[in-house]
């Protein structure tokens, strides 16, 4: 049955591309890639929360405080289980795939990641690993938006651009937030995009918020309707919290990617791994209940008017009413976090670090308030706070400003926030680039080339092998070899520049053309003049490995239109700098969206 109607609604989408233009139907797709993300955040969202309320019924009946340590366990082994048995022994995690698919998989997406993110960030996160669920809603809307393209023979910019209505719907649907969804999508994925692109992203953006609001509980989602009125005299508190919050990503970026890598280089198989990353994570979650799951519901609590019920069921009940115990409690909570994330995704578990940044980001808003009302130095309005501090963490960490000023603007019900948000996002920002100068998902991607930055021309490069443009059938020299040769490569060749290499093909200079034209049209030179007397040292030489950036900044820095290739220590070939610039045109041309 399912079949037949996938056959007939492809069938009718398939004639759909036969009779609308190539931009209506883009509009079309844009707006079933919003309804399946959608769909995709729905069974998350539902299922992650539904856990969680058990999890919180039965220990309120049983008021055992171990019974949610024991879930993630149970969740990051049955994850690793999903893995190893029905999807090949790996699974790519974070939106980092997303950017490398873009750069150097030509913005195509393995199938398995449409369902593949929905069963194990299902497990993990709905079991209680401490990660949130937007990145693999990010993944599996991307996923949706390069295979429809796929399918219908879209074009690579197109597939791009499908891949963006794919984030941007997934964003949306998550928060009821489209205006974010769309920035986060143009912040994050498509940095340099005309005009024109921004519709069928706006559309599938706005088709995801849709379908969330019809078919998703409200309850579930993350919204706040108790902010108090912006107060203008509270500006330097806000200039601190955005000082506080910049500092506070730079913290969790490093101690996330630490604690990550600790966990790689672990040599225990994948069970082992899981059980002993998970144990950890249950006393952290035994001590610290709040690091259970996604954390919005904690959230919700903080920002109300009697945050003392975020101790309820923990250790720390008896201290419900002592503020400096709550503070305690929620500050050492902030710092753990990063912590109990890198463990649940090291370990095994799959999730990301969205609903982390905003649970950090809220429990420094909190604190911070918190702590200065109870010096007496002023009255802060700690619900105004804890919201303004998401925004914080969230611009800090993955360096979309824009995306963090409306998600919180969008999830609070209004703009009333708005001059708060602005600040203490863009002092956050500001100051994680000036240690970061890359976001946290993009790091070591762009470190190694595999990744879009906010540079156009380095995404341009990024997307070009080095190995495509390296020409290896030009004709060498000997050094001890007089000029009567090169004057007969050159009559009888286009070559302008020639290697000069031993007998085990070592690179040992080079002759350009220009540099000798006086000496081959003298006879006597050419007879008694040995190539190894004219040759020089190459300004600077290429390895296959170079990124195309690095391979264009030597061009500059040598001011050569030619540089010679060594591979594995011998002479391989050249780079010509024309044909560099050729395949530059013409990829700019093709990522050109429009």
């Amino acid at each position: 049955m399912f079949k037949k109607v996938r056959s007939k609604l492809e069938g009718i989408i398939a004639w759909s591309q036969s009779m609308l233009t190539e931009k209506q139907f883009i509009f079309l797709s844009s707006i079933l890639v919003g309804i399946t993300s959608a769909f995709a955040v729905i069974v998350l969202k539902t299922f992650a929360h539904w856990v969680f309320s058990f999890a919180t019924y039965i220990n309120g009946i049983l008021k055992l405080s171990f019974i949610n340590s024991i879930l993630p366990i149970a969740g990051l082994v049955l994850t690793v289980f999903v893995v190893k048995r029905f999807l090949g022994g790996s699974i790519e995690k974070g939106t980092s795939q997303i950017l490398y698919s873009v750069a150097k998989k030509a913005s195509i997406i393995q199938k398995k990641q449409m369902y593949a993110q929905i069963f194990t960030s299902s497990l993990t996160v709905g079991l209680g690993g401490s990660a949130g669920l937007e990145s693999p809603i990010v993944v599996t809307g991307a996923a949706f938006g390069s295979n429809y393209a796929q399918k219908y023979k879209l074009s690579y910019k197109d597939r791009t651009l499908l891949i963006g209505c794919g984030v941007a719907a997934g964003i949306a649907a998550a928060f009821n937030a489209p205006i974010a969804g769309v920035l986060f999508a143009v912040e994050f994925l498509l940095v340099d995009v005309s005009i024109s692109a921004f519709t069928p992203i706006m559309i599938a953006a706005a088709t995801g918020a849709l379908v969330s609001v019809i078919a998703l509980d409200e309850t579930i989602l993350l919204n706040f309707r108790q902010q108090q009125v912006f107060d203008y005299h509270k500006i330097p508190f806000y200039v601190l919290l955005g000082v506080l919050t910049g500092f506070l990503s730079i913290y969790y970026t490093r101690n996330f990617q630490r604690t990550e890598h600790f966990f790689h280089k672990l040599k225990l198989s994948p069970y082992k791994k899981a059980l002993f990353g998970a144990s950890i994570l249950a006393v952290l979650i035994f001590v610290f209940p709040t690091l259970f799951g996604e954390g919005y519901e904690s959230i919700k609590v903080l920002s109300d008017n009697n945050p003392g019920k975020i101790l309820e069921n923990t250790l720390f009940s008896d201290f419900r009413n002592n503020n400096w115990v709550l503070i305690a409690f929620v500050g050492l909570t902030m710092m753990l976090k990063v912590f109990a994330t890198g463990i649940t995704l090291g370990a095994g578990g799959n999730g990301g670090n969205f609903a982390p940044s905003l649970f950090v980001g809220s429990y420094v808003g909190f604190v911070f308030s918190k702590f200065i009302n109870m010096t007496g130095l002023t009255h802060l309005p700690v619900s105004n706070f804890t919201m303004v501090g998401m925004a914080g963490i969230l611009s800090g960490l993955f360096h979309a400003p824009l995306t963090a000023i409306f998600l919180i603007a969008e999830i609070t019900g209004g703009y009333s926030l708005m001059l708060p948000l602005m600040i203490v996002a863009s002092i956050s920002f500001a100051i994680s680039k000036r240690f970061e100068k890359h976001s946290m998902d993009v790091k070591e991607l762009a470190q190694k080339g595999h990744a879009f930055t906010s540079n156009k021309d380095t995404n341009v490069l990024s997307t070009l092998e080095t190995d495509a443009i390296i020409q290896t059938d030009y004709l060498t020299l000997s050094p001890d070899e007089n000029l009567e040769k090169l004057v007969d490569l050159i009559s009888h060749s286009n070559q302008v520049i020639f290697a000069v290499v031993d007998k085990e093909k070592h690179l040992i200079g080079v002759i350009h053309f220009n540099n000798i034209r006086e000496i081959i049209f003298n006879s006597y030179r050419v007879k008694y003049t040995l190539v190894k007397d004219i040759m020089v040292e190459p300004a600077e030489v290429v390895y296959p490995f170079n990124s195309m950036e690095t391979v264009m900044n030597k061009f500059e820095r040598s001011k050569m239109t030619y540089l010679p290739v060594i591979k594995d220590e011998i002479y391989f070939g050249f780079i010509s700098k024309s044909v560099a610039l050729e395949a530059y045109r013409s990829k700019l041309k093709a990522m050109t969206i429009e």
